[in-house]
C-alpha cells in the first residue's frame, strides 16, 4: 500500500509545479502589457507637450528635434549644353526614277533589285532593230551625198558649175550627217545606263514589255549626297539655325557622328505645326537611305553654368527650392531654374556653387531640421 502511495504523490507534485509556473508567466505577461500601454500613453503625452512647447518656444523645438542622417553633394560649375532631340530619316538627293527615252520592247534586263552599279553600267536594253535599219538606209544615202558633194566641190574649185549647185550638195550632205548623228543618239539610248554610282532599288519592267519615252523602269538610289530630314516643332523657330552643331545617332547600327544643320525650312506645316530641318551627311558605307536616326541639335550653351540633379529640386507655394546644410541645420534655398537636359537642371539664381546640398535623405527633412552628415 505504501509503495502505491509513492507513485501517486509524484505526478500530483509535478502537476502542482506546472500550474504554479503558468500562473507566474501569465502575471508577467499581464504586467508587460500594462507597461507597454503606459509607455505608449507617455510617448503620446510627451510628443504633444513637445509640439505645444515648440509652438511657444521655437528654440526649444530646434534643440529637441532628432538629427536626420543624410549625405551631401555640391553644385557643379560646368559647361551646360541643351539639345533638341528629334527623329529623322536618311534621304538621298540622288533618289531617282530612271525612265526609257525611246520606244520599243525590253530586250534584256541586266539589273536586279539590290544590285550596286557604277556610273555608265547597262541596266536594260531596248529593242533597236527599227533604228538600226534606219541607220543602214541613211548610211547609203549619206555615202552617195558625200560622193556627189566631193565631185561638185572639185568642179566648183575649177570654176565649173554654179554656186547654187555646190551649196545644195553641201547642204544635203550636212543634213544627212545630222540625221545620222540623231539616229546614233537614239541607238545609244536603247541601252539604259546608270546615271551615277548607286543601287538599283526596284525594277519596274519585265522582259518583252513595251515601253514608251518617260516610262519608269528603275528606282535608283545614289551612294552620295545623303542627308537627314526631320520635322522640328515651330517653338524652335529662331532657336535652331543653319550651321548649328548636330549629334546624329543611328540606333539600328549603334553608330554616332557629328555634323551640322545644312538647311532650314521656310514654311510651317499646318497639319503638325513643324518645319523641315536638313542635316548633311558624309559618305558612310553603313548608312542607307530611309534609315531612322536620332538628331540632337544644340540650341543652347552656357560655359559658366551652375547645375544640380533634377531630383533634388522641390516645390512649395513660394516656388522651387533645394535643401542646403548650414551650421548643422537644413535650410531651404529658393532657386530660379534654367534649362533642363538629361536629368540635369541649370540654376540661374539662388546658388553660387559653394553650397553643400542635401542629397540622400532630403525627403525626410524640412526647414531648420538638425542633420547629421554620413561619413
Amino acid at each position: 500500500m505504501k509503495s502505491y502511495s509513492k507513485f501517486l504523490i509524484l505526478p500530483l507534485a509535478a502537476l502542482m509545479f506546472s500550474c504554479a509556473k503558468e500562473d507566474e508567466l501569465s502575471v508577467k505577461k499581464a504586467e508587460l502589457d500594462e507597461l507597454k500601454t503606459q509607455a505608449s500613453e507617455l510617448r503620446v503625452s510627451i510628443e504633444t507637450l513637445e509640439k505645444e512647447i515648440s509652438a511657444l518656444d521655437p528654440e526649444f523645438g530646434k534643440l529637441n528635434r532628432k538629427s536626420v542622417l543624410i549625405s551631401t553633394t555640391t553644385p557643379k560649375k560646368e559647361v551646360f549644353q541643351h539639345f533638341v532631340e528629334v527623329t529623322g530619316a536618311v534621304l538621298s538627293k540622288k533618289n531617282v526614277n530612271i525612265s526609257g527615252e525611246v520606244s520599243g520592247r525590253i530586250q534584256e534586263i541586266t539589273a536586279v533589285e539590290g544590285m550596286r552599279v557604277s556610273k555608265g553600267d547597262i541596266l536594260a536594253v531596248i529593242d533597236a532593230e527599227s533604228i538600226q535599219r534606219n541607220i543602214e538606209e541613211l548610211e547609203k544615202q549619206l555615202e552617195l551625198a558625200v560622193i556627189v558633194f566631193e565631185k561638185q566641190e572639185r568642179l566648183w574649185k575649177q570654176q565649173i558649175g554654179t554656186e547654187i549647185q555646190y551649196l545644195e550638195t553641201k547642204n544635203r550632205k550636212e543634213s544627212l550627217e545630222k540625221s545620222m548623228a540623231g539616229l546614233k543618239t537614239q541607238l545609244s539610248r536603247t541601252k539604259v545606263r546608270a546615271p551615277f554610282n548607286g543601287t538599283v532599288e526596284t525594277v519596274n519592267v519585265r522582259l518583252g514589255e513595251l515601253v514608251q519615252p518617260g516610262t519608269p523602269m528603275f528606282q535608283f538610289v545614289g551612294e552620295s549626297d545623303l542627308f537627314i530630314e526631320s520635322d522640328v516643332s515651330e517653338r524652335y523657330v529662331g532657336i535652331v539655325n543653319r550651321g548649328d552643331s548636330v549629334v546624329v545617332s543611328f540606333p539600328s547600327i549603334n553608330k554616332t557622328l557629328k555634323t551640322k544643320v545644312s538647311a532650314i525650312g521656310a514654311i510651317i506645316n499646318p497639319n503638325n505645326r513643324t518645319f523641315k530641318v536638313e542635316v548633311v551627311l558624309p559618305n558612310l558605307e553603313y548608312v542607307k537611305p530611309n534609315m531612322i536616326s536620332v538628331m540632337k541639335i544644340k540650341d543652347y550653351e552656357n560655359k559658366n553654368a551652375i547645375t544640380v540633379p533634377n531630383y533634388l529640386i522641390l516645390q512649395d507655394s513660394k516656388g522651387d527650392y533645394i535643401f542646403v546644410v548650414e551650421n548643422g541645420l537644413s535650410k531651404k534655398k529658393y532657386i530660379t531654374r534654367g534649362k533642363v537636359y538629361q536629368e540635369i537642371t541649370e540654376v540661374l539664381e539662388g546658388l553660387d556653387g559653394s553650397e553643400i546640398l542635401v542629397d540622400k535623405g532630403f525627403r525626410e527633412i524640412g526647414d531648420n531640421f538638425s542633420v547629421n552628415i554620413a561619413q
